[in-house]
């Protein structure tokens, strides 16, 4: 049940259960669905409904929203998305994020820092969650291309969405929810001001895309290229934590 505690000792209880679907696909899946009945009752045209109800089938599965267990640490930076690690780099924090805004909020210090990418295919889940608990300081939504995700120059050309939380200890991070080639509508959750938890729901990007994580100053990554994530749950660093990962590829 959601909101229940378990732990690596064995405590608390977590059943499997069919993931809800989030309310923004309802209506693509109730439009598919229909129009499926449509073609295979009314009409009997099977080579057109039975593709409608796959197609139904795929939408329904790619809005679903299933529930995570969040990890009670107060150094955990969780991950945004699901998907796999495509880029880990030593980059300069987004414009957007950096320094005062208009309203004197103070966003990320200038200087390079590491940028963990995630890409999301279209049959990974595609809510995106917050990595660390706090206010959202800044919302700032960018125009641009809907160039492959996967590609470095996605993160400064594409259509994207800035998110800085700060902590209540004045920790800062700031990522950036990347529109892909297929996607093409960036759906906000939160707005800035509001209070949320480490792993809550603050958007989706619909249909295949990328999030970036930009770790503040002194913290590296845990995870490696390739790695598979689970938003919400994979723990990708540690505040002020600095190691070395490797891993051999087989």
């Amino acid at each position: 049940m959601a909101g229940d505690i378990v732990d690596n000792q064995g405590r608390g209880e977590t059943d499997w259960q069919w993931p809800s679907i989030h309310p923004e696909g309802r209506k693509y899946g109730v439009i598919a669905g229909g129009l499926a009945l449509v073609f295979l009752l009314l009409f009997d045209l099977s080579f057109i409904g039975w593709p409608l109800v796959a197609l139904t089938a795929g939408i329904l599965a790619f809005f679903r929203d299933p529930e995570r267990i969040i990890p009670q640490d107060d150094r955990a930076i969780v991950s945004p998305a699901d998907g796999h690690v495509c880029q880990i780099v030593e980059v300069e924090p987004p414009a957007e994020l950096v320094g005062e805004d208009i309203a004197g909020v103070v966003g990320l210090p200038a200087g390079p820092v590491t940028r963990i990418s995630i890409f999301m295919s279209v049959f990974d889940v595609h809510i995106n969650r917050s990595p660390i608990g706090g206010m959202v300081r800044r919302l700032v939504y960018m125009p641009g291309k809907f160039m492959s995700a996967d590609l470095d120059k996605a993160s400064d050309e594409n259509e994207r969405q800035h998110i800085l939380v700060e902590r209540s200890d004045g920790v800062l991070i700031g990522f950036t929810q990347i529109a892909g080639l297929v996607a093409r509508r960036i759906v906000p959750f939160v707005k800035p001001g509001d209070m949320i938890a480490a792993g809550q729901r603050v958007g989706l990007i619909r249909f295949g895309s990328r999030v970036d994580v930009y770790l503040p100053s002194g913290t590296q990554s845990k995870v490696l290229l390739g790695q598979k994530m689970v938003a919400g749950e994979t723990v990708l660093a540690e505040l002020g934590e600095q190691l070395l990962i490797e891993g051999v590829s087989q």
